[in-house]
């Protein structure tokens, strides 16, 4: 990967990861809820399993999509109920001292699962090894694409946890901070547009 490319990637990387998106939603609303602190792993976990996921994409999982389309609606489609899912618990969070939004922030394990059923990572995952991985020493550079793409992703989703973190100051008044997480929850929800419009579009 020459500089050029390299610096185009980065670009890429970056206005995707820090852009409005499921991910995003729920970090800002897990800093506001949980903290920066315990929200540390959800954030691990979505750039370490957006890297297995670019990675697996990279390796010849797209291929597999693109030769039996079917998997990949049905992936989106179990994504986007799993994500009105979680707009839901959102919605029903109580204040950041409460019992709420699953009890607890998400772990690693659940924010790298996740990944796999967030159609906004699929579309990353995608655009990046169809656009700026070189075909000389493919799976090198896949590799490569994969862990810069980890760097670059958490410190720009941390962004949006800091921004909840700050935020929970001036949403101690539950009604306030009601409104704001059933706000966050529509936005969520407001995220799946795309596939839903495809759908539209397909009938």
């Amino acid at each position: 990967m020459n500089a050029e490319l390299l610096v185009a990637f980065i670009a890429f990387a970056f206005v995707t990861s820090v852009t409005p998106g499921p991910n995003n939603m729920m970090l800002l609303a897990s800093g506001v809820n949980f903290g920066i602190r315990r929200s540390l792993p959800h954030m691990f976990g979505i750039s370490i399993g957006f890297m297995i996921l670019v990675i697996a994409v990279g390796m010849g999982l797209g291929q597999l999509f693109e030769q039996v389309p079917m998997l990949y609606n049905v992936l989106r489609f179990a994504g986007a109920a799993y994500l009105l899912y979680l707009a839901w618990k959102i919605a029903n969070a109580s204040a950041p001292e409460g019992q709420n939004l699953g009890t607890k922030p998400f772990s690693f394990i659940e924010a790298a699962a996740f990944q796999w059923i967030n159609p906004k990572a699929w579309v990353m995952a995608i655009g990046a090894i169809t656009t700026y991985t070189p075909h000389e020493n493919f799976e090198l550079n896949v590799l490569l694409i994969a862990a810069l793409f980890a760097l670059v992703n958490c410190p720009s989703v941390g962004l949006w946890t800091a921004a909840g973190s700050l935020l929970r100051k001036w949403l101690n008044n539950p009604m306030v901070l009601r409104g704001f997480n059933i706000s966050m929850a529509l936005l969520l929800a407001a995220s799946l547009y795309p596939i839903f419009a495809d759908v539209q579009g397909v009938l």
